[in-house]
């Protein structure tokens, strides 16, 4: 299965995107933190090539908290501040307007050498669809200044918000890359549910799933679901299944349904906190 997915208003937005980018001082980047690597959008690299950049992992609760320290790192490696933020409870937003600060403190100087006080640094907020980049502007707004959805492309429109004197805050539709590079970076985007479900074979992509469960000795999936990692992946989704109660005519498994149960479970955290993203060491 190879997964592709880019509409027309995407298109739309990367243009829309290209013409802000002038009038921009930092690009706010919001990376799924179950994700991180699939969530980083090549085009945002494009795009933004010489603008500041700060990395948002964001959902951290949802995702393995070793990994949450890992791609932190990771990116402070190759020269990109990444902070570790979970957009709902709030935990990790305070860093975020000291850590602005550090980051563009050439533009805040230059503007001081000028004459000019308190003159707002200008960001772009991008991310690809349902990263939880609306979730993330209102908590730092404290209040619900811009969409929120649990469907990707929820955001559409371009919305402009002050924070005070020192941040204004560009929000923008999120979009992916025109062309998806990498297969499993396919996959991921899907299991997390940044792609449209509807496009989907998702009996695959739970399969796809399972085959990583057993691969990453994912130990939440199998006692959830009391199956032995023994089990080929068709097999598996057969015994969910059965115990789920989810039959066809004649009592056999349906399996599509137990693809759907999968998926929701990992989606909801049902299944504990997971990153599919394996390390880039």
């Amino acid at each position: 299965m190879a997964i592709q997915w880019y509409p027309g208003h995407m298109e739309k937005a990367r243009r829309e995107m290209l013409k802000d980018l002038k009038l921009i001082d930092l690009i706010i980047e919001i990376l799924d933190a179950r994700a991180p690597f699939s969530t980083c959008n090549p085009e945002i690299d494009k795009l933004g090539a010489n603008k500041a950049r700060l990395l948002i992992l964001n959902k951290s609760d949802m995702a393995d908290e070793k990994e949450n320290r890992y791609w932190a790192e990771h990116f402070a490696s190759k020269g990109r501040k990444a902070l570790i933020v979970n957009s709902r409870t709030g935990a990790g937003m305070k860093d975020i307007e000291k850590t602005v600060s550090v980051i563009c403190r050439e533009k805040i100087e230059r503007d001081l050498s000028r004459g000019i006080v308190n003159r707002p640094v200008r960001s772009m907020v991008v991310g690809i669809p349902n990263s939880g980049k609306s979730t993330f502007i209102n908590a730092y707004t404290k209040k619900a200044s811009a969409k929120t959805g649990n469907k990707p492309g929820v955001t559409r429109g371009k919305q402009w918000i002050r924070m005070g004197k020192n941040l204004e805050l560009l929000d923008t539709p999120g979009i992916l890359a025109p062309k998806i590079e990498r297969e499993e970076v396919g996959y991921n985007l899907a299991l997390i549910g940044s792609i449209n479900d509807e496009i989907l074979d998702r009996e695959e992509l739970a399969q796809y799933f399972i085959a990583m469960a057993k691969r990453r000795h994912i130990g939440s999936f199998f006692e959830r679901y009391e199956v032995s990692d023994e089990l080929t992946e068709a097999e598996i989704l057969s015994h969910i299944a059965l115990r789920s109660g989810a039959l066809l005519r004649g009592s056999q498994p349906d399996t599509r349904k137990a693809a759907l149960i999968v998926i929701d479970d990992l989606r909801s955290g049902r299944l504990g906190r997971i990153t599919v993203d394996e390390r880039q060491d």
